[in-house]
């Protein structure tokens, strides 16, 4: 029999996902994708549509602008810390979100649980906030807030959602140099958190 053709994974998103101030192999989806061949999983490695600073919006204009080769086995979304950053509206951030996770659902062939959606780390603990003397329990609510509206949202599409917000806040000192983002460390962590439920996102279904 002819070996089965590599899953192709798309990962959208913003500085997490791209993985600002690590190396281009120590992003998270890198990092799975690195553990799922360990596995013995056979896929590519990820097409990945993000940028430092984006927003929902900006997101959205992104995909629009990416040649894209659908249906894609599994699509990642980790979307939000900058309309917290810039201060919008959650009302604004649960359209946008609603909307960007029905373009990942439509990009996975119309398939919610191939879908992953990963929570926004808590960037209120950094030595970047501490620095600039930001609210650290504002930052905290107003994230929790998006976070549970991601949370709703992705329950109501029938996708996957991964907590790793917890994470962020266990370990501050896992950070890169710029002080703000997630270090190669951290970033493993959370694909400790994220591998499991992908593998059981990318079973066949019976």
């Amino acid at each position: 029999m002819p070996a089965a053709p590599p899953l192709h994974y798309l990962a959208l998103g913003d500085s997490y996902t791209i993985g600002e101030a690590v190396a281009a192999d120590q992003r998270w989806p890198a990092v799975l994708v690195q553990r799922l061949r360990r596995a013995g999983v056979v896929i590519d490695d990820p097409t990945i549509v993000a940028v430092t600073g984006w927003t929902t919006d900006e997101l959205a204009q992104g995909i629009d602008a990416t040649p894209m080769s659908p249906p894609y086995d599994l699509v990642s979304l980790q979307i939000g810390v900058n309309n917290q950053y810039r201060g919008r509206s959650a009302g604004e951030y649960r359209n946008q979100f609603a909307s960007l996770l029905a373009r990942a659902v439509a990009l996975a062939g119309h398939r919610a649980t191939r879908v992953v959606v990963v929570s926004i780390p808590d960037w209120g603990v950094t030595h970047f906030a501490h620095e600039q003397g930001r609210d650290r329990a504002q930052i905290a609510r107003e994230l929790d807030v998006y976070n549970a509206i991601a949370r709703d949202e992705t329950s109501r599409a029938g996708a996957h959602f991964v907590d790793i917000t917890g994470i962020s806040r266990r370990y501050p000192v896992l950070a890169a140099a710029d002080g703000l983002h997630p270090s190669a460390a951290q970033y493993a962590l959370w694909v400790d958190a994220i591998l499991p439920v992908v593998r059981a996102a990318l079973r066949p279904s019976r």
